[in-house]
């Protein structure tokens, strides 16, 4: 699995002129889940990024969590993430987990997060959608379930 994560103040994301998933301060993940990710990958990815102290404490040092600040996560599915460009023009997504697979891990992983305490949003899985925010930091932070956090 690979995440774009960026701390917001604030995260929307619109299929079709209607907002289906939105937050206030926390999260916003755009989640890529790969062929060979596995459950385990998921929870052990979603179980990082909540705890990720990446939030400002009262010394304005990255020293608290999502959990910490009790903020909000919202999951955009983005199997765009799992692009190979290294060759040629046109990016390659044969690394790109097929969709019944995607969808399952993708929910697994909003499971998950929920499970952490965390209030979630999602956007919707396989749909073109528009995703507004507004980044806090900015701070934005790429993770890959297989390298080494």
């Amino acid at each position: 699995m690979r995440a774009c994560v960026q701390r917001v103040r604030r995260a929307s994301v619109t299929v079709g002129g209607e907002i289906c998933g939105q937050i206030g301060r926390g999260l916003l993940v755009l989640l890529g889940v790969a062929a060979d990710d596995s459950p385990e990958d998921a929870r052990q990815l979603a179980e990082k990024i909540a705890a990720l102290r990446i939030f400002p404490d009262e010394n304005d040092q990255m020293n608290r969590s999502l959990v910490d600040i009790g903020g909000a996560m919202l999951v955009v599915s983005q199997f765009t993430l799992l692009g190979d460009c290294r060759r040629g023009r046109r990016p390659s997504f044969t690394a790109a987990a097929p969709p019944e697979l995607a969808e399952s891990l993708y929910e697994l992983f909003v499971r998950h997060v929920a499970e952490q305490g965390v209030t979630t949003a999602t956007g919707q899985f396989r749909a073109d959608m528009d995703v507004e925010l507004v980044n806090e930091g900015p701070v934005t932070l790429l993770l890959d379930s297989r390298k080494a956090f």
